[in-house]
């Protein structure tokens, strides 16, 4: 059974999630070594925990996921258990696909989530935590993100939380060719915030990194990079500061104070843009980290707005209905087509079983036909006909009884007619298939 403990921004706080989002990577070792396998997808909005466990042993599941991340998180288990929600069965497979989808994000449709559900995948086979069945599930998950990417106007009437933030600094910001700005991180968030400023038309733009990657994403780039002498001055004087890394308080007032000096006062930049001071809230900070890389006491400074992911996500703009009942669709048809795929592989051991055992029989009265003269071939011909028309009806009832949820009916009655058991695994993988079974 596929099972699904989440904890997301419809569900948890925002410190609970900022929390959750610093879990190690190797959280899913732990799970998988009581199930058969599972993938930890962690994002800024969303703690996902998906594990293959055997039917019965679900609850035990639910309270060994709760367990493990309790003791790396810190945060204590009746938290979690107040701030998740738990999928089973069916359900995991289409909220993982509207996950992947963007249509359980903050702002619906938003892209970043694609690649995070595939990273989440990767990270899983890198520690040699995944099963055959959540390969399966996260694989179609992105087809069908693309699908609906393809086939919907989802893509364009979402929008990321980076286009978003910059949508909600415009009403603060004159003119954005103008403005000084500086961006703090350089991992792929800082891209595309970049590549989202210049669209708006921003031109003066320097880059801080933390970890030191600032001269290497500034040369690829074409930006300017700061040394760490001159950070806490570029940052007192940039019009925004735009923060999307990794690490932790990057910028709280007393980086902002020293910067300023003691005397700093309002005055306007040679670009004609206000940078900060007394009597006016001329400098907007975007805090984009999770966790969070602002302290909230900047806010508490004259002239200075902080915009962060909570604000954020309480401004995120109605959904375009359409575009989104389109993607329900497809997600819920994919899930359906999944649940069926399983279904139909459930079976197919034994009808693998049945089809050898019928084979042989067929060609056992073929040898003993050909040994009494049959050499024309239609005693042949006219056996492997009536195999194949006695083997039809099982195989399409099979399949159905499998749809139904009613497999293991017809695994019991192969077993009780004939004594057969389902075939090896390795044999089913490599001489026959669902679809082959059915000819």
């Amino acid at each position: 059974m596929l099972l699904c403990v989440t904890a997301n921004h419809k569900t948890a706080p925002f410190d609970l999630l900022e929390r959750l989002s610093r879990t190690p990577e190797d959280l899913a070792g732990s799970l998988s070594d009581a199930s058969r396998g599972a993938v930890v997808l962690a994002t800024c909005n969303r703690f996902e925990a998906y594990v293959d466990v055997d039917d019965d042993a679900s609850d035990d599941a639910v309270a060994r996921v709760l367990g493990a991340v309790s003791a790396r998180s810190g945060i204590p288990t009746p938290d979690l258990e107040g701030a998740s929600t738990v999928h089973r069965g069916p359900r995991v497979v289409e909220h993982l696909f509207a996950v992947a989808s963007g249509l359980e994000s903050v702002v619906s449709g938003e892209g970043e989530i694609a690649g995070q559900v595939r990273r989440a995948l990767s990270s899983a086979r890198r520690h040699g935590t995944t099963s055959p069945e959540l390969e399966r599930l996260f694989q179609r998950a992105s087809e069908t993100q693309r699908k609906v990417k393809n086939d919907t106007a989802l893509g364009r009437a979402g929008r990321s939380l980076v286009r978003l933030a910059l949508e909600l600094a415009d009403s603060r910001v004159a003119d954005w060719s103008a403005a000084r700005v500086l961006l703090v991180g350089t991992g792929s968030y800082a891209a595309v915030t970049l590549a989202t400023l210049r669209e708006r038309g921003a031109q003066d733009i320097s880059v801080h990194s933390p970890s030191g990657r600032g001269a290497a994403f500034a040369a690829k780039h074409g930006i300017r990079a700061l040394p760490a002498a001159e950070y806490a001055r570029a940052a007192a004087h940039a019009s925004i500061v735009i923060t999307c890394t990794s690490a932790e308080d990057v910028l709280d007032a007393a980086i902002l104070r020293t910067g300023r000096g003691p005397s700093l006062a309002l005055v306007e930049s040679t670009s004609g843009c206000p940078v900060p001071g007394h009597g006016s809230a001329a400098q907007l900070i975007v805090d984009l980290g999770m966790p969070r890389n602002v302290s909230p006491d900047v806010a508490e400074l004259e002239g200075v707005s902080l915009l962060d992911l909570e604000t954020i996500r309480l401004h995120a703009p109605l959904e375009e209905l359409q575009a989104t009942d389109a993607a329900r669709t497809i997600v819920r048809e994919a899930a359906a087509t999944f649940h069926e795929m399983g279904a139909r592989e459930s079976v197919t051991p034994s009808v693998v079983a049945l089809r050898a055992h019928i084979f042989d029989l067929l060609d056992s009265e073929i040898d003993r036909a050909r040994r009494r003269g049959d050499d024309d071939g239609r005693v042949e011909q006219a056996l492997r006909h009536l195999a194949g028309v006695l083997l039809h009806t099982p195989t399409s009832r099979a399949h159905d009884l499998a749809a139904q949820g009613r497999g293991a009916e017809f695994t019991a009655a192969v077993d009780a007619l004939y004594g057969l058991a389902p075939a090896d695994p390795a044999r089913v993988s490599s001489d026959e298939s669902p679809d082959a079974a059915s000819a």
